[in-house]
């Protein structure tokens, strides 16, 4: 690393050769649920010195080299296309979109053996970051003008240009940064659910639609007329019992 100033070192490492962090999914088990990207791509091409500290290693050596892409969002918003009540408002009518950025990586075979310590090494980077998206992990994204927190890897493709002799050595990894986050959702709760769960009053007693003035009242029964069971009716009547004989006649005495 002789003839690069440290500064530019740093910047060089920080921004250019591992500038995505993985965050949750397979970093979880990691100290800090926090897993630099360097470590999946120099994982079978790593220097001895960067593992135990040294300074003698190359920065042009690392199997990838980041570069951000243009077409990045800072900010991005939409205009609410609808009625409103006046001009001051339709003026301050704006819809918040998720921020994009996209990174191009940088991995070109450096010799023969190259070739197959390219191939391994991708292999296992698609396996890890396939089953770290599968996971619900998300990714922090570091440029130069703003750390994008919190992001989506929606897809990686190969953008690979023409005009070299191999294939497949620009990769573009494209992120999102949505509007809303597991930590944002927790925050943030229902009026109503936060006043349950704080036990304030509600105040006015909660009714249901439509069923209010029907709770606690009982129908009178209206008498049945007599016939009612003629004519088709659903009504049924009962028949009054014949006295039985010798029970004594009207005046119900004992039986004989």
């Amino acid at each position: 690393m002789s003839g690069t100033s440290a500064g530019l070192a740093a910047y060089k490492f920080a921004f250019e050769l591992c500038p995505i962090f993985l965050t949750g999914g397979v970093a979880k088990f990691v100290p800090g649920s926090v897993l630099p990207i360097v470590v999946l791509l120099e994982a079978l091409n790593a220097p001895i010195d960067l593992i135990t500290g040294g300074g003698n290693f190359n920065l042009d050596d690392f199997f990838a080299h980041f570069l951000p892409q243009a077409g990045s969002t800072l900010i991005e918003n939409d205009i609410a296309r609808y009625p409103f009540a006046n001009q001051a408002v339709a003026a301050n009518a704006l819809i918040e979109k998720p921020l994009h950025i996209s990174m191009r990586m940088i991995c070109p075979a450096k010799d023969d053996l190259g070739v197959w310590i390219k191939l391994g090494t991708m292999l296992l980077f698609r396996a890890a970051i396939a089953q770290h998206n599968r996971s619900g992990g998300l990714y922090t994204v570091a440029t130069p003008s703003f750390f994008y927190t919190n992001c989506i890897m929606s897809d990686m493709r190969d953008a690979t240009g023409g005009e070299g002799h191999q294939v497949q050595t620009e990769w573009q990894l494209d992120f999102e940064r949505p509007l809303l986050t597991l930590e944002a959702a927790q925050s943030v709760q229902n009026n109503l659910m936060s006043k349950l769960s704080n036990g304030t009053q509600l105040g006015d007693d909660p009714s249901w639609s439509g069923g209010q003035s029907g709770i606690g009242q009982v129908t009178p029964l209206s008498p049945v007329p007599a016939g009612a069971g003629a004519a088709g009716s659903s009504v049924v009547t009962a028949t009054p019992l014949a006295p039985l004989p010798g029970a004594g006649g009207a005046t119900g005495g004992g039986l004989g």
